[in-house]
This record gives C-alpha cells, structure tokens and sequence, in this order.
C-alpha cells in the first residue's frame, strides 16, 4: 500500500516529566488521588445516508475494473554499461473486455519501453501495447490474466450527460492507488488539445478532483457505468483546481475497438493537401478546407475535386473549397478531419464544395488512410 508522506511538527518545548511541563508553560498543577482510566463510551452510529451508501456500491463494484499503470524507461548504467528498466512514471487504467484489454491515455505511456499493470488485488502483470491514437490520447495495452480477476468496466453513454449530474473518479492521484473523488458535471462540449496539438471536441468538464496519477482512469456516473476517460486538468499549480476533463465514452468507444481489431486507428481520407490559411485570407475564400493538391487516383480526383494552381502567366487558378461534410460545417483541415474520423474507410460522405462563388454537392467514397 502507498503511504503518503507526512511531516509532524513538534512543540518546541522538549520536558522530561509531568512537572517540568507543567512549569515550563505555567500551568498550576493539579494534585489528586490517581483513579484508573477507561476509554470514552462509543455513541452508536446511524444508518449511512443513502447518498454514502450509493458511492460505497460504485465504489466497491467499480474498483476491481480500475488498474495503475507503471511505465518503464530502458537506462543503461554509467559504470558497467549494462542496460535496464527502471520506473519512468504512473498512471491509471481500466479493463475493456474479459481478453485482459485495458484502456487509458496515450500520454500515459508515451514515450515508455514498457508497462506493468497493477490490479486491485495488487498482483503485479507485464503489458503490452495494442495501439494507439495521439490524436484523441487514447492507448489500449494487454496483459494475460483470468478474466475473474480483471473484470470489464460498466459501459455507459455520453450523449445523454446533462450538467449537474453527480460523477465519481476512480484513480492513482501521486501514486496513491484506488482513490475515489467526487463531484458533479460542471461543462459539455469542451475543447482541450491531444498530445500532438489535435483538437479534442465534446470533452466532459468536472470538478471531480482529479490530479497527475489520474490520467487514463474512468469517470463514472451514479450507476457505476463509464462516461469519460480522464485526461487533463486546468491548474496553475499543477494539482486539482477543480477544473477536470474527460474524454466522453461515446467517442471511446469509437476508437478503442478499431485499435483492438488493427492495432491502429485506420484514418479515413479523401487523398486531399490543405493550403495555409494565409491562401484563405488573400483570395477572401469563405471557411473552410482549400485544397492545394489532389491525389491522383484518390476518392476527391475520382470525385472531380480541383486544387488551386498557379496558370502559365503565375496567375492563380480557382480550385475547390470544401465547406461541410454531411452538412456539418468545416471551418479548417482540424474540423473536416474530426467529421471524416467519425465514419470508417469505405463508407461515402457527401461534400459541399465552394469555386468561384458557385456551391454543389459532392458524394465521395472514403479510402484508408495513413
């Protein structure tokens, strides 16, 4: 079990009896007969509230899902060149499935050799990656293990969330595993930045305490039932200010089986280059993705889409501006990318395409990307 580290702070005054106390800080002392002590009586306790007896259960059937997460760092020694492992950082995790899948942040483990996962029994198992998407720091890893010791987490929705609804964080905050914090739904439709400055939308704002330790472990709601994956924290001081976020499960739940299936996120994709928003502000082009290069034999060449060029005298020739995808307006390459993400490889996204003034729709079938 981790402890934390308490510092005491000791009266000054150091006595050696009863009586030098009692004159070092001038108190009368007081002379009687010696009578034998006996502990306080316990005033009996009342029935727990139902609110306690509610986070009790989520607590006790959600904990034995919830996993810490040690990652290593191969170091070689100064002396004898002999290289090892030795402990780079903590996290938190939870199980996906009954094969031993757990979920958690991909900075977690970013960045790692290697992986240990703890369970609640405190059993100790090598992990290994199954993938990973930066883009919406997500990682799944796998360990071997009977799945009656790893039992799945509870899944639950994000679409139907409302503000003000009570959330429960399950977590290793400094190392200190299995922590329960509490609190309510402060936020819808955040926005935070991934790890490689990709925009992660819907994001589910709480003022669960949550702190560096937490990354990766499940929010919950009164049922027990997964609704975010804690990811980030606003704090100037680095620890919880009460201002938490989490990845919703919806969009979880997109991700995590497609990285148990291909071992990667497969991006959908047109075959289409962006231009710099400086091409935008000069044409006075309206919002959204202006196209400066068309992959030959791609969905958006087969399609009939048209970059912008430069004509034989260096004039510029209009191309193609895609402003919605399913008539979901797109704004830059960011928005347009989190839309085509949404649908898989294969399936067909109707386009809305400015030139020249002009606007039409354009059906195209997604390919896979990179």
């Amino acid at each position: 079990m981790n402890k934390p580290h308490v510092t005491r702070h000791w009266p000054w005054i150091v006595c050696t009896s009863v009586v030098a106390a009692a004159a070092a800080l001038g108190l009368p002392r007081l002379v009687e007969s010696r009578t034998e002590a006996s502990p306080r009586a316990v005033t009996p306790r009342g029935p727990l509230l139902a609110e306690e007896q509610a986070q009790i259960e989520v607590f006790r059937k959600t904990s034995p899902s919830v996993v810490h997460i040690t990652t290593l760092e191969t170091q070689r020694d100064f002396f004898s060149l002999n290289v090892q492992q030795v402990p780079r950082g903590t996290g938190t995790g939870f199980v996906w499935d009954d094969r031993g899948h757990i979920v958690t942040n991909f900075h977690v483990i970013q960045g790692a050799s290697a992986a240990r996962v703890t369970l609640s029994d405190q059993s100790t198992h090598k992990a290994t990656l199954v993938g990973a998407f930066p883009d919406r720091d997500l990682a799944v890893l796998k360990i071997e293990v009977p799945s009656a010791k790893a039992p799945p987490i509870a899944m639950g929705t994000s679409r139907d969330l409302v503000v003000g609804q009570k959330v429960y964080a399950i977590g290793n905050p400094f190392g200190l595993d299995q922590t329960l914090t509490t609190g309510i739904l402060s936020a819808l439709n955040r926005e935070i930045d991934s790890v490689n400055q990709r925009t992660i939308r819907g994001v589910i704002q709480t003022d669960a305490a949550i702190n560096p330790g937490n990354s990766g472990g499940p929010l919950l709601d009164s049922a027990g039932r997964l609704i975010g994956v804690n990811t980030a924290i606003y704090s100037p001081s680095g620890a919880s200010a009460g201002i938490g976020f989490a990845i919703p499960v919806d969009e979880v739940n997109r991700i995590v089986p497609r990285l148990i299936r291909d071992g990667r996120f497969v991006r959908p994709a047109i075959g289409v280059t962006a231009g710099p928003a400086g091409l935008q502000r000069a044409l006075n082009l309206p919002k959204g993705v202006a196209l400066v290069q068309v992959a030959a034999n791609s969905p958006a060449s087969r399609a009939g889409l048209t970059p912008f060029r430069r004509g034989a005298n260096g004039e510029i020739v209009m191309g193609d501006v895609i402003t919605a995808v399913n008539d979901q307006p797109v704004n830059d390459l960011d928005d347009m990318l989190t839309l085509l993400e949404q649908r898989a490889p294969g399936e067909t996204v109707t386009l809305t395409v400015w030139r020249s003034g002009a606007t039409r729709k354009q059906s195209v079938v997604l390919a896979a990307g990179e």
